[in-house]
């Protein structure tokens, strides 16, 4: 095999030992039939089901064929996946999940569309195998992907995805720690297309994004992306001094018809007004929290990953 593959396959994994062997075989059969040198790149996000030793004995059984990149630990899936991105040779990558729910036997019709000279190609899941509240987040996560690249893709949550090498160049000199991978690629694409793809439900293990992790998701993807929420402050606070101006008018001229004895001679009012701006108050310092928070971590320069060990290749990345 060359020492250039021409396809690299990025797979984040965390914990789906029953997965894997499934995944290998069908990831392998579909990569012989594009006719073109390729690697498949496993990173083992910090498992502690047993995938750590699968996915060694693999590499070793499909040298050649096959890289293992192990973390010390887990540091979530799209710094797995920048390690994956470090790691890989090819002129060409494709990112996927290790929960086969989407079908690696699409990776032939994103191939083909990157031929085609998109510097990004991503996929809409169809019919889409998940919960109201991961679509109702999902749609939250698209359009707050739209607003900060201008780039209206339907579905950003999917990892199935495809990437030519500047891309990829270009998203490995960026040093954020919250990296949203589709995101931060399409803000260096110049073409991009979206096709559809069949999505499955998970036969086997749990979805590892759970409610907190969906939240810490919009988090990320909220203030790592755009200063949006900044603006939305100065807005939300011109609207609520306005009506609070607005509100003491009114107060003033049914105090002068009616006398003070209207409004429990004012008292509640007051608390009234004084709760909504306290309120607003703690939201602003919870958003502008979050961006110091980054700053903090940005500033800091730590990196994303650490590898412990590279397997089924004979020199390190």
């Amino acid at each position: 095999m060359s020492s250039h593959p021409f396809l690299s396959i990025v797979i984040p994994v965390f914990n789906e030992k029953e997965n894997l062997d499934e995944l290998m075989r069908r990831c392998l059969e579909t990569c012989s039939t594009i006719g073109k040198p390729f690697e498949i790149i496993l990173i083992d996000d910090g498992s502690t089901d047993g995938s750590y030793d699968q996915i060694e004995d693999m590499a070793k059984r499909h040298r050649g064929k096959l890289v293992g990149v192990i973390l010390n630990r887990n540091y979530g899936q799209h710094a797995a996946v920048m390690a994956g991105l470090s790691a890989a040779r090819g002129e060409l990558i494709v990112t996927l999940d290790a929960d086969l729910q989407n079908p690696p036997e699409e990776i032939p019709r994103i191939v083909e569309q990157l031929l085609q000279g998109n510097d990004v190609v991503g996929t809409v899941r169809t019919p889409r195998c998940d919960t109201i509240f991961r679509r109702l987040a999902s749609y939250i996560v698209n359009r707050a992907a739209q607003r900060a690249t201008g780039v209206r893709m339907r579905d950003y949550g999917c990892m199935l995805r495809g990437y030519r090498r500047p891309v990829v160049d270009a998203m490995l000199k960026c040093h954020e720690r919250s990296a949203f991978v589709p995101v931060l690629a399409n803000s260096f694409a110049r073409q991009t297309t979206e096709i559809e793809v069949k999505h499955q439900e998970r036969a086997v293990g749990q979805s590892k994004y759970g409610l907190w992790k969906l939240v810490n998701l919009q988090f990320d993807m909220l203030t790592g992306m755009t200063t949006f929420p900044l603006r939305l402050l100065s807005i939300v606070g011109t609207i609520i001094s306005a009506l609070g101006v607005g509100f003491g008018i009114f107060l003033f001229i049914m105090r002068y018809i009616y006398g003070p004895e209207w409004a429990a001679q004012g008292v509640f009012t007051l608390f009234a007004i004084l709760f909504i701006f306290v309120g607003a108050q703690f939201v602003g310092m919870g958003l502008l929290g979050e961006y110091i928070g980054r700053i903090y971590h940005d500033v800091r320069a730590r990196p994303r990953y650490f590898v412990e060990k590279v397997v089924g290749r004979d020199d390190t990345i």
